[in-house]
């Protein structure tokens, strides 16, 4: 397989791969493999997670390039044919380098105040690349999304992290001049006026295709929140449409690192139905078969740029922003790290009331900020959903909906270098 990498706009990274056939993952969604994919990845300076992050020379000093410890037993055993009916096929109406739709990019950081307050959203038709590499599972793709992107940047899925300042106002455009579909946009965590809260129904107002609509949302509720498109909410935002909005109280206090990750269930079948495969597909029968952090499932989870690691140096202090764009709850668990729970749906929990833990259950639409030391022994420490079956890629264990905290200390280990080879990493 050969993949080419668009490195900003004008820059491309081509790398071959020997593969032994065309393989595709055994479970029930499509994934298929063609001559060249092109992946629209916007890099940049920071490596983790959306949020802190340190610099990609600032990892490559500390990984030693990582790239060189390679795995015994990574083959592509206990795969179907990409040809397999029950499958579906690759969509036909799709655009692209390679006649396909384009490749989402890992969310990026909106610093809105820095627009003057200004920002405008629109959605993408892309493809999204849950694991791209045939290592735990893989490869996992959901065929079609419908990804948010901010002003010029680029189509994500989480959507763009919005952030802006208590007190400031924010003219959020929602841009369907290209759309395909009517869609809106609904803020939580805003006290804004009726015809501002993105809900069609009640107040009559709903972007349809080639309009534009500016919504006046005021950031008045500090804290971390959510949006995404309220028109036929079931089907859109298991189409991608989804985000996280930050609010930074006044007199904003960061932490050491502090980073942002939103956790996600889907059942591929929409998006293959979306995408003209042969797939049926009813909010009633929704069974979730791809689990996510960030858009990724493990390990590509761990990929120091298409991932959402959480980089850590010993003695930091630590706060990590947990958002649930999903229809099912995730107790989310921290291994050899006890935290405390500082934020619940932008409210700040006193003092008083807090208390050490390693589980925290997130609900639909719910927001938690934890924070904690990293004060343990320098390793690498799984973060993950416990409902054990979500932490799988079909058949597969480990992956899906799974994440790592990673010491600086860690990354010149072989085990480190293991894992970016899984995730598919391969520091240059």
């Amino acid at each position: 397989m050969t993949e080419t990498w668009e490195i900003g706009m004008e820059i491309y990274i081509t790398i071959d791969h020997q593969w032994a056939g065309s393989h595709c993952m055994k479970i029930g969604f499509a994934v298929y493999s063609t001559p060249a994919r092109t992946y629209n990845c916007i890099m940049t300076d920071r490596i983790g997670a959306p949020g802190t992050g340190i610099s990609r020379r600032e990892f490559l000093a500390a990984s030693g390039g990582v790239g060189t410890a390679m795995l015994a037993g990574c083959t592509a055993g206990g795969r179907q044919s990409a040809t397999n009916p029950t499958l579906g096929e690759p969509p036909a109406n799709v655009s692209g380098s390679d006649g396909k739709l384009p490749y989402t990019s890992p969310p990026e950081v909106v610093q809105v105040d820095d627009q003057g307050g200004e920002v405008t959203l629109s959605t993408q038709q892309c493809r999204h690349a849950v694991h791209p590499k045939e290592t735990m599972g893989g490869p996992i793709e959901l065929p079609q999304v419908w990804a948010f992107k901010a002003d010029d940047g680029p189509a994500s899925v989480p959507g763009p992290i919005l952030r802006t300042t208590e007190g400031n106002d924010m003219a959020v455009t929602l841009d369907n001049t290209d759309g395909m579909r009517p869609h809106t946009v609904h803020f939580h965590g805003s006290q804004k006026t009726w015809k501002n809260d993105g809900v069609p129904t009640t107040t009559g107002i709903q972007v349809e295709p080639g309009e534009k609509h500016t919504y006046s949302i005021p950031a008045n509720v500090p804290g971390t929140h959510f949006y995404h498109c309220h028109y036929q909410t079931h089907r859109h935002i298991d189409m991608g449409m989804y985000g996280i909005l930050r609010v930074d109280p006044k007199g904003y206090e960061p932490a050491d690192k502090e980073y942002f990750m939103t956790v996600k269930e889907w059942d591929s079948r929409l998006n293959r139905m979306m995408a003209g495969g042969d797939a049926q597909y009813s909010p009633r029968d929704r069974n979730p078969d791809v689990f996510t952090i960030n858009g990724k499932s493990a390990p590509r989870s761990f990929h120091p740029e298409d991932g959402s690691p959480i980089i850590v140096d010993k003695g930091d202090t630590v706060r990590v922003h947990f958002v649930n764009g999903g229809y099912m709850s995730h107790p989310l668990h921290t291994h050899n790290h006890r935290f405390e729970v500082i934020e619940h749906d932008g409210g700040v929990i006193p003092e008083v009331a807090r208390y050490d833990q390693d589980v925290t259950n997130v609900a639909p639409a719910e927001r938690r900020v934890i924070e904690f030391t990293a004060d343990a022994d320098p390793g690498i420490y799984l973060l993950h959903c416990h409902k054990v079956n979500h932490v799988m890629n079909g058949d597969s264990y480990p992956g899906g909906m799974l994440g790592a905290i990673v010491y600086r200390e860690a990354m010149d280990s072989d085990i480190f270098g293991q894992l970016m080879e899984y995730a598919g990493y391969d520091g240059k």
